[in-house]
């Protein structure tokens, strides 16, 4: 799947789950900014996966400086659809952003944020067409503003943030098991999990059906689970 369908699906299913599995799993219902924010963050989330493509689409999201990043992550996963692709690197980005939130406190918190803001902002393409240097310092300078903006209305520890980053890490393998190539889910077990519905990326089942549906569904989520009982109270 493309950069762009990784993104609307970790938001997606981030918003239609939050009334469900943050009850059961955090012991906790969220607040209508936390399905808002998760949302974002989620949909930033569902690109991690693919930190170990050094020619991917997010592979400029930072300039130069996410390019020696996705090489570094390339080099010491494998390569594309190995290690990253895993459910170990689900629990892997869950566990350690919930070890970060707690134990190293609000500048993890808001250093996710930011990296995260930028992944969904480059992947949603919410920034000046290309890929020079004007583009990526358009994605840094949103993706600062936005965490400033974020910062005045998430919790000093924000319970749900491991939440919405595992489940966009996931979300992004479901994607993928979508796909020719499958997605090596039990790694370092090198079986790759496939039912084929998107036979080649970027084709017309995939830019003209799924993604219109998925972000049909994020907003539809999105008014039932925080915009319509802000407007009823």
């Amino acid at each position: 799947m493309m950069g762009h369908s990784h993104a609307v699906s970790g938001a997606m299913v981030y918003a239609a789950t939050v009334p469900f599995l943050p009850p059961l799993l955090l012991h906790t219902h969220l607040r209508p900014a936390d399905v808002l924010l998760g949302t974002v963050l989620a949909a930033g989330a569902a690109l991690l996966p693919d930190l170990d493509h050094h020619d991917g689409t997010i592979a400029n999201f930072l300039g130069p400086f996410s390019k020696l990043l996705c090489r570094f992550v390339a080099k010491i996963s494998g390569g594309h659809r190995h290690a990253t692709h895993s459910l170990l690197f689900v629990a892997l980005m869950g566990g350690g952003t919930w070890a970060g939130v707690h134990y190293l406190g609000r500048w993890f918190t808001l250093g996710l944020t930011f990296f995260l803001l930028a992944l969904a902002i480059k992947a949603l393409r919410l920034h000046v067409p290309g890929d020079r240097h004007h583009t990526w310092l358009t994605v840094i300078g949103l993706a600062v503003v936005g965490t400033v903006v974020m910062d005045k209305w998430m919790p000093s520890a924000p319970v749900w943030l491991p939440y919405a980053v595992a489940l966009g890490t996931l979300t992004h393998l479901m994607g993928d098991c979508l796909t020719k190539m499958g997605a090596p889910l039990l790694w370092p077990h090198k079986e790759r999990y496939e039912i084929v519905l998107i036979k080649r990326s970027g084709n017309d089942m995939e830019t003209k059906v799924l993604v219109p549906i998925m972000t049909v569904a994020t907003f539809a989520a999105l008014w039932f689970t925080a915009l319509e009982p802000t407007v009823l109270n």
